[in-house]
């Protein structure tokens, strides 16, 4: 128990660190949080495979994970291509990056700061900790609860920058809350969902390669939208 509180302590300062004091560092403090809940995880006695990272379960986590990243790719396109969805593109925070930003956020901020921070620390770490103590089905539940507080601090902004958001909750303080609540739950939702692939695979990959084809894929197809379509 002392770790896992350990390892939350450490996440919530990593959170305020990110969204509050030093945004600037957020890939070194992803990674240096990450590494930080690796020492709390072998101090714990958790091993490769606790953490969904064991050699026998890889190869069946990676045929998962690539069949998940296919699909994440086909929804995102036919979404961008049905005008009834095509708002929710409309994202200033990927529609205002330079192609080198584009490129840093894909192939560096997210799989080295986003993705291996929170699968590590929400579906590694925390889930193997809270599983060994009270089974699979509460720490699924701790997990996926955490995971929705974590996403507090970076949607307070979310009505000023989506479209879509905007219009639907507006930019009154009122509306602000209601768009941050709805944030939480639904992040708690998707949490839960990816501690599931993470259980029923026996392997992180999964997790992180849905993670990461959601965000990825709605980064570029958001930027590529603002140019080809006229976006704002």
């Amino acid at each position: 128990m002392r770790m896992l509180l350990l390892a939350v302590l450490v996440l919530v300062a990593a959170n305020a660190v990110n969204n509050q004091l030093a945004p600037g560092l957020y890939v070194p403090v992803c990674v240096t949080t990450a590494a930080l809940l690796l020492l709390i995880a072998r101090r714990s006695g958790l091993t490769a495979d606790d953490l969904g990272l064991g050699r026998d379960s890889a190869r069946r986590g990676l045929r998962w994970g690539l069949l998940l990243a296919a699909a994440v790719v086909a929804v995102y396109a036919a979404g961008l291509a049905a005008p009834f969805t095509r708002e929710a593109f409309q994202d200033e925070r990927a529609a205002g990056l330079t192609a080198g930003e584009l490129v840093y956020r894909v192939l560096v901020r997210v799989p080295l700061g986003t993705v291996l921070l929170e699968e590590f620390a929400f579906r590694g770490v925390l889930w193997a900790l809270a599983e060994r103590r009270w089974g699979p089905l509460r720490a699924t539940v701790l997990s996926s609860a955490l995971f929705g507080l974590w996403h507090v601090l970076p949607s307070r902004g979310l009505t000023r920058a989506n479209t879509a958001a905007e219009a639907l909750f507006g930019t009154a303080p009122a509306g602000v809350a209601l768009a941050v609540t709805t944030a939480v739950v639904g992040t708690a939702l998707a949490g839960a969902v990816l501690c599931e692939l993470r259980r029923r695979s026996g392997s992180l990959i999964p997790p992180i390669a849905l993670h990461y084809a959601l965000n990825s894929t709605g980064y570029v197809l958001a930027w590529s939208a603002g140019r080809w379509r006229g976006f704002p």
